[in-house]
């Protein structure tokens, strides 16, 4: 078995297990009225909103990309963007996604670095979005959540997230210091990898600075002339978290419950904050008893169970089941390229 059928498997299997038990311990006779009553209109509109958010990190992409000078097409870098989400779902941290779109933009002739520095800024942007958010958050839900191991917890999270973010602008800002520092690594790191001989190496080398330059030529052109581009960037990344911070409203309002919006919000802030914690692939078991405890602020417990499984099918296994099947077609459609074009190997030759 793969490490990712492995990691698929193990996701799914603790999200199962997670969601079972929140619904076993908040399952009663008001749980069984609810779901008579249920407005599966209401859980349809935010299956049709998460899937307009493809659509919206797609053009946000489209927008960074076009800001360094590159143009793709809506439907490609949407394609790239929701087979993303299926590595994501698997990996820890999401981590997999990012590479899967990396590869997917320095397949549509985008050099390495320039991707790189796409895909990063995207999840720089998320980043400040939601940790520009969680003061918010904090102001809402405070005197709810007023406990000195939730603030110790989020404060300690605050601080790593603030020295990464200091570590990666000195590195945007000084990168002869990450070449030294990758050049380092590399000459260590690179015998074990069957680059043993000193041209090999030196050519590994001369292909990272050439990456780290247009990873640093690109940051410097999101803040000269492709700043309107990351403007777009901006206003994308704000409706995408507004459109799937709005799903968990239409789920309560399908579960006949009159949410406020604000709280609704604030939650999410602090549930996206606990889901960066790479503990399993996909966060699962993470995001689903992490969300049980905060929406049990504001959700009745006989319908806490279903509402954490209505979630979580939309925004996480509606990304397996979608991301999977686009990641087969791009697989099918490359096999399909490569025939019509004659890049097949060739079939050994007779003696």
């Amino acid at each position: 078995m793969t490490r990712y059928k492995k990691w698929l498997i193990g996701s799914l299997v603790i999200s199962a297990v997670s969601i079972a038990l929140v619904t076993c311990l908040t399952f009663n006779s008001e749980t069984i009225e609810a779901l008579k009553r249920i407005k599966l209109e209401y859980i349809l509109a935010a299956a049709l909103l998460h899937i307009s958010s493809y659509f919206i990190w797609g053009l946000r992409t489209r927008a960074l990309c076009k800001a360094l000078g590159y143009r793709i097409s809506v439907l490609k870098v949407t394609e790239i963007v929701i087979s993303g989400t299926f590595v994501a779902g698997i990996t820890p941290s999401s981590a997999g996604g990012e590479f899967l779109r990396v590869h997917g933009l320095t397949r549509n002739k985008i050099p390495l670095g320039k991707a790189t520095a796409i895909v990063v800024g995207e999840r720089l942007l998320d980043a400040i979005f939601i940790f520009s958010c969680l003061p918010f958050a904090f102001y809402v839900l405070g005197d709810i959540l007023s406990n000195y191991e939730f603030d110790a917890a989020f404060l300690t999270v605050n601080f790593l997230v603030f020295v990464l973010l200091v570590f990666f602008v000195y590195g945007v800002w000084k990168p002869e210091k990450v070449k030294y520092v990758t050049h380092r690594l590399t000459g260590r790191l690179a015998p074990f990898f069957g680059k043993k001989t000193d041209a090999a190496v030196s050519h590994l080398m001369e292909q990272i600075d050439r990456e780290i330059d247009h990873f640093h030529d690109s940051v410097r052109v999101f803040f000269s002339e492709g700043k309107r581009g990351l403007l777009w960037g901006i206003a994308y990344t704000v409706i995408f978290w507004t459109v799937e911070f709005s799903l968990l409203v239409l789920i309560l309002m399908g579960l006949s419950r009159t949410p406020s919006i604000i709280t609704v919000f604030a939650a999410q802030v602090l549930l996206a904050v606990i889901m960066v914690i790479p503990a399993t692939p996909g966060a699962s078991g993470v995001a689903e008893l992490g969300a049980a405890s905060i929406f049990s602020i504001f959700v009745d417990s006989s319908i806490l169970g279903i509402t954490v499984l209505a979630w979580r099918t939309l925004t996480y296994h509606m990304n397996l089941l979608i991301g999977g099947l686009m990641s087969l077609k791009i697989i099918k459609d490359m096999n399909m390229i490569k025939k019509l074009i004659g890049d097949s190997p060739e079939p050994p030759h007779s003696a």
